[in-house]
């Protein structure tokens, strides 16, 4: 969807911008998506922790006063956006080196996928 929802400005952002501006086109267009889509996989892991319930608590009282931002305020949120960040930075890392070498980036995707059809 983030593709099919491209528009001309956004191409032009894409190729005259940074190192990464892919990846910060495919953060602005997937990361609410995927940031639901992982809440509930996360949710169950988190709850099987007595620790997620006392961070839950303990946080939420911190957002209260403003010491703890809102998307952090929960044990799920905050692992969720920490996996997502994590997802970008690689995203954005193998996007660096597909710039910086084109024609080897495209030779290593081509061996990866055929090597692994054997």
């Amino acid at each position: 969807s983030a593709v099919k929802s491209m528009t001309v400005e956004d191409a032009k952002r894409i190729l005259t911008g940074g190192d990464d501006s892919v990846t910060q086109f495919f953060k602005a267009k997937t990361a609410p998506q995927l940031t639901e889509r992982f809440l509930p996989v996360v949710g169950k892991v988190t709850a099987k922790s007595g620790l997620a319930q006392q961070y839950n608590a303990l946080a939420g009282q911190a957002a209260q006063f403003g010491l703890v931002k809102a998307d952090e305020a929960t044990i799920e949120r905050y692992v969720t956006q920490k996996a997502l960040d994590g997802l970008y930075t690689m995203i954005g890392e193998e996007e660096r080196k597909i710039r910086a070498n084109p024609v080897a980036a495209g030779s290593d995707i081509v061996r990866r996928v055929f090597g692994a059809l054997k």
